[in-house]
This record gives C-alpha cells, sequence and structure tokens, in this order.
C-alpha cells in the first residue's frame, strides 16, 4: 500500500505550523519545521515514485536520488542549513538558535518550504495526468 498521501497531508499540517511559527515570532523553529514540512514532502513524492524506503534527512540527497534539480534542488540547499542548526546550540559559536536565526531567515526558509511544495504538487498532479 502507497501512503505518499499521508505523507503528503503530514508535510502540509507541518507546514502551517511553520507558518503559525512565523506569526508567533519563532523563527528558529520556522526554519526547522519548514525543513522537516518540505522532507516529508519530497519523500511523500519518492513514495509515490514507487521507493520502498528513504533513509536521509537531507533534502539535497532526496532530490538528487530523484535526479532533479533547478530551483528546488537551490531551495533543498537553502532548507538543510537548518536541519541541526534551528535546533541545537553547539552549531553556533555562541548563543542559542532562537537568539541567532532571524526573522528574514525564517520568511526565506518559509518561502524554500512553499517553493518546494509547489514543485512536488506540480509533479504528483502531472503524473497522475500522465497515468
Amino acid at each position: 500500500m502507497n501512503r505518499h498521501i499521508d505523507w503528503l497531508r503530514q508535510a502540509e499540517n507541518d507546514l502551517l505550523w511553520a507558518e503559525h511559527s512565523l506569526n508567533g515570532k519563532f523563527y528558529a523553529q520556522t526554519c526547522f519545521i519548514a525543513q522537516q514540512a518540505s522532507e516529508k514532502a519530497l519523500k511523500a513524492y519518492c513514495f509515490h515514485k514507487g521507493f520502498d524506503t528513504v533513509r536521509t534527512h537531507s533534502l539535497f540527497q532526496i532530490v538528487k536520488s530523484l535526479g532533479e534539480n533547478g530551483d528546488l534542488e537551490k531551495n533543498c540547499r537553502e532548507l538543510d542549513l537548518y536541519y541541526i542548526s534551528a535546533r541545537y546550540p553547539d552549531a553556533f559559536p555562541s548563543g542559542a538558535p532562537f537568539e541567532i536565526l532571524t526573522e528574514e531567515q525564517a520568511q526565506r526558509a518559509l518561502k524554500s518550504a512553499h517553493e518546494i511544495f509547489s514543485a512536488i504538487r506540480k509533479r504528483l498532479q502531472n503524473d497522475d495526468e500522465n497515468s
């Protein structure tokens, strides 16, 4: 049973969470959740394409396994920066992530996530139309 729709629905819910985090001025959390939502959306597409499993949290590695590049790759590279740095203080010489990551970074992370979602939805729609 292919559960890619479940993965995509959870990704969409996480994206809403990221938006609420931005509105609440939780910028580090916005960056991390945007990465997580995008990871789930990309994994949804992998499962749709027949992958049995995806054993990485790197968006860049996932997108490469799909043979994708361009803007999708660029957005994945951007969000990969936040997988560790948005959560762990030792990712920086001093200070905690919530003190360091900015509103601008959170907005960019959310924009990248929205662009990834748009690309995934378009690919899913094209696949459905061609099957």
